[in-house]
C-alpha cells in the first residue's frame, strides 16, 4: 500500500534515497517495530491508507501519512490526522512535506501547523519543508 501511495511522487521527484515507495521491506519492518503507533485509514470498510505516529520526543511527529490515489481529496488525511492528535494528545506536533507539493502543504497548514523555515534540498527537483504545531 505505501510503495503504491508513494509511487507518482518517487517518479516526479526520484529521491530514491528518502520516497517510501522506494524503501526496502527491511526498514518498513523496523519501523513497525520501533514503538510508534501505526494506524490504518479506513473508508467505508475499506483500507485506503495509514499514518504513523512517532512519539517519546520533545513533539510527536506524523511520518508518513498516506492515502490511496483513487481515495485522495475526501477529507481523510485531515480526518486522521485530526484523530491521531486526540489520541496522542496536545503536547506539540511536528511533520515534514515535499514544498513543491502545494496541496499537502495547503492541508497541513488548514490544521493549523505553521512552518518553521527549515528547509532542507533533498535533489535538485524537491525540498522538504518542516512543519510544528502547539
Amino acid at each position: 500500500m505505501q510503495k503504491e501511495a508513494f509511487a507518482q511522487l518517487l517518479e516526479r521527484y526520484r529521491d530514491y534515497d528518502t520516497n517510501p515507495a522506494n524503501e526496502p521491506l527491511e526498514r518498513t519492518v523496523q519501523r513497525l517495530n520501533d514503538g510508534s503507533s501505526f494506524y490504518f485509514i479506513v473508508n467505508g470498510g475499506e483500507k485506503v491508507g495509514a499514518i504513523r505516529i512517532v512519539t517519546g520526543g520533545e513533539r510527536n511527529r506524523i511520518s508518513p501519512v498516506f492515502i490511496m490515489p483513487q481515495h485522495r481529496g475526501k477529507g481523510l488525511a485531515q480526518a486522521a490526522i485530526a484523530l491521531a492528535e486526540q489520541l496522542h494528545g496536545s503536547r506539540g506536533w511536528e511533520l515534514s512535506t515535499i514544498a513543491q507539493e502545494a496541496g499537502n502543504c495547503h492541508l497541513y497548514e488548514k490544521l493549523g501547523y505553521r512552518r518553521t523555515g527549515q528547509v532542507q534540498a533533498i535533489n535538485e527537483r524537491m525540498d522538504l519543508v518542516f512543519y510544528e504545531k502547539d
